[in-house]
């Protein structure tokens, strides 16, 4: 249903666009080529305003076979362009790229050059981190569970954990 009335939409946008291009069309021509009265000329005047369009008109054919050739060239000169370029293609073969380990040293030196004698020692600069604390925070107290359930049973096990909760502050 959604798809039907979207085509139909889809339709008479285009048949509105083509209404008002024809209008734009007639327009320009009525513009750039009025109507002429040819009932009320004579002979002569008839016969010069042909001779005019005729001029017009050869000026137009010259026109349009000058841009023709322009862009016959043209399009002759890019396939040429694209055939040397698929030929150069052809020619080089990229070489499959390999990884290489280069020392932060070995990349200073081949910057500044060898007179520079700098050494970088990337690894003093991270933080050093101590054993002994992280095995002190994983060291938690892990007791049987079932003790710890039979001790918090029943009234007396639930006002222990009350306690508990309220803490020595109070």
């Amino acid at each position: 249903m959604l798809k039907s009335l979207m085509v139909a939409r889809a339709k008479e946008e285009l048949e509105q666009e083509m209404m008002e291009k024809e209008e734009q069309k007639a327009k320009y021509l009525e513009e750039k080529a009025p109507t002429i009265q040819i009932s009320s000329m004579s002979l002569e005047e008839l016969q010069t305003l042909c001779k005019e369009l005729h001029e017009k008109i050869n000026v137009v054919d010259e026109e349009r076979y000058d841009i023709e050739a322009k862009v016959l060239h043209n399009t002759r000169e890019i396939k040429d362009l694209i055939i040397k370029v698929l030929d150069l293609r052809g020619k080089f073969k990229r070489p499959n790229l390999r990884r290489v380990r280069v020392s932060a040293d070995a990349i200073l030196r081949s910057l500044l050059g060898s007179k520079h004698k700098v050494s970088l020692d990337l690894r003093a600069n991270l933080k050093s981190v101590k054993k002994e604390d992280t095995e002190k925070e994983k060291t938690v107290e892990v007791s049987d569970w079932r003790k710890n359930v039979e001790a918090m049973s029943g009234m007396e096990g639930r006002k222990k954990m009350f306690d508990a909760a309220k803490g020595p502050n109070q």
